[in-house]
């Protein structure tokens, strides 16, 4: 049972029902047993009356007393006196004392007594099953009122516990409103003791978070800032270089190689680093993901050139909820991988439209798509579920298209559109070769 509260209210209410059950057990085996003493006091008294029975009247054989009731007055062998539904032999054996007999349809409680003076048996019956039926209407009768009052004492019980879990639920809702970039410790003014220790513990965990946070953003930031002064030199030295040995040279490019590879590394670092929470709910605004597609696609337009890939935008201004910059990033990031991993002449197509989804609830939900798409080689199946992993590079089957890059690019990617509520999917390219990066935003007016 998922549920504290219903597993603590089922349990009350199993082990109250448990008690009663052995109260009620208990209660029916003590009425039972004043029930048995009550009626063989009843039945010695009987006894005693019917002894003093005057026998010398010929129709004292068929006596009435109802039929729950017999009796019996034997002299020896014969029969001086008995009830009309008593049978013609002993209702027992001349044994002073109490026994059990079957006769007429029932089980019959009997005592048996001898008097001396009279020289005669009184033989007395009284039918078992009054018996029982007592002992269940006693017990009925008590446990009926705990039977009915059990639903109230569940209510009871769940406001009772409902009321003493609240302290556990408003921490829980403080919880799941906290911010993702809201580091800050839990102050919970009305905190119970048992929930002293639960907080003392979350507030340790979110503290040690938001230094192993603060750590990674200082390094990434600071790594980023005190490279980029070696690398703008390196990028000096590799000109004057240039001009003594030649572009040409097979040392020469590969040194350019490593140099660009580290540049673009720096770069995708600080754009990691830049697209925080933090920053993103600071500039949060209304902005025009088409447009920033058109200007991207400008920006990056010589790398295109360069390999003489075809571009094509479609659709119309979509406008979503986000940060100008990281949405910047995301789109520079798609279309840089699609530059990398498209041959010359290919084709690339980039989409930013409106389109109608179904939740899981069966409402329909209207949303911004954006969609990058190339007929490069495409991204095979066992690397589909890596490739937005940090630092991971799927192996392009081409060799010519081998590129700088340090496997932030996707990584980025992901992290922008978690930030702003969107979910990736990764496709196969409608053409039948290539790869297709689709975003869906949620669409604002």
């Amino acid at each position: 049972m998922r549920s504290i509260r219903l597993f603590l209210v089922a349990s009350i209410i199993a082990t109250l029902i448990l008690f009663n059950f052995l109260a009620a057990l208990q209660g029916y085996q003590s009425s039972m047993e004043e029930a048995d003493t009550l009626f063989d006091n009843q039945m010695l008294d009987l006894a005693r009356l019917v002894a003093n029975l005057d026998v010398s009247n010929s129709n004292t054989t068929n006596i009435r007393l109802g039929n729950d009731l017999a009796f019996q007055v034997w002299e020896e062998s014969q029969l001086l006196a008995a009830s009309d539904n008593a049978p013609a032999e002993p209702l027992q054996l001349f044994i002073p004392g109490f026994e059990y007999a079957n006769f007429d349809g029932y089980r019959w409680r009997t005592f048996s007594r001898f008097e001396p003076s009279l020289n005669r048996w009184v033989i007395v019956a009284e039918r078992t099953d009054l018996r029982y039926v007592l002992a269940e209407n006693v017990v009925l009768q008590s446990i009926f009122p705990l039977l009915i009052g059990i639903p109230l004492v569940g209510l009871l019980i769940w406001i009772i516990i409902s009321h003493g879990l609240k302290p556990l639920q408003q921490l829980s809702f403080e919880l799941k409103n906290k911010r993702a970039n809201d580091l800050s410790p839990i102050q919970y003014a009305d905190s119970r003791i048992e929930l002293d220790q639960v907080i003392e513990s979350t507030n340790g965990f979110i503290q040690r978070l938001s230094r192993v946070m603060d750590r990674e953003k200082r390094f990434s930031a600071d790594a980023a800032h005190e490279l980029r002064t070696p690398i703008s030199a390196l990028k000096i030295q590799l000109h004057n270089l240039s001009e003594e040995i030649g572009t040409n040279h097979d040392s020469f490019q590969e040194l350019q190689y490593g140099v660009e590879r580290m540049q673009h590394l720096i770069e995708q670092l600080l754009a990691l680093y830049r697209a925080t929470p933090e920053q993103f709910a600071a500039n949060c605004e209304r902005v025009d993901l088409f447009k920033i597609a058109q200007e991207q696609l400008a920006v990056l337009y010589p790398g295109f050139e360069k390999k003489k890939q075809q571009l094509e935008l479609k659709g119309n201004s979509e406008f979503v909820e986000g940060d100008q910059f990281a949405l910047e990033t995301l789109i520079s990031n798609l279309l840089g991988n699609a530059n990398k991993y498209t041959q010359e002449s290919g084709e690339i197509i980039v989409r930013v439209e409106e389109v109608t989804n179904e939740e899981a609830d069966g409402n329909t939900v209207k949303e911004v798509c954006l969609t990058v798409e190339d007929n490069g080689p495409g991204i095979a199946d066992i690397d589909k579920t890596r490739v937005f992993d940090r630092f991971y590079r799927a192996d392009s089957q081409d060799d010519t298209l081998q590129s700088p890059g340090c496997g932030l690019g996707l990584t980025i990617v992901a992290h922008i559109a978690e930030l702003h509520n969107a979910t990736v999917e990764l496709k196969d390219s409608s053409s039948g070769r290539g790869c297709a990066v689709s975003i869906y935003f949620k669409k604002i007016k």
